[in-house]
């Protein structure tokens, strides 16, 4: 899996990213929080649109050859992290799972349907 950098600048009200390897590539939130998994998405919306991706630098190397780093060190308030590249896709794979037999019952007694239960659940956990 393809790991980003990205950088969050923390303004007044909101948190902003930029991703050095991806120029144009910008994403923000109110917070650091969600600052973070909008980059997420936004990295993934990114990609799904772009048939080569650029090979990722270390922070190192974006200290080293970006040409916005002096500028970003010198000007901002700013913290760097890296940003996990989540393929966007639709397509669904069986997989095998263990789940106490209580916990399938209280399944079984709301829905017909466990795979898209957990589906919905898991999707509702992930974006809190």
């Amino acid at each position: 899996m393809k790991k980003y950098v990205a950088l969050f600048e923390f303004g007044e009200n909101s948190v902003g990213v930029v991703f050095p390897d991806l120029p144009g590539l910008t994403s923000a939130g109110d917070n650091f929080d969600d600052a973070f998994k909008n980059a997420h998405e936004a990295l993934s919306l990114y990609a799904d649109g772009e048939k080569n991706m650029p090979k990722p630098r270390t922070l190192e190397q974006i200290k080293e050859q970006w040409p916005d780093w002096q500028e970003w060190k010198d000007n901002y308030e700013f913290t760097a992290g890296i940003v996990d590249l989540v393929p966007l896709s639709t397509k669904s794979k069986r997989i095998n799972i263990t789940l106490p037999e209580d916990l399938l019952y209280r399944i079984d007694n709301i829905t017909n349907n466990r795979s898209g239960f957990i589906d919905s659940a898991v999707r509702r956990a992930l974006a809190a």
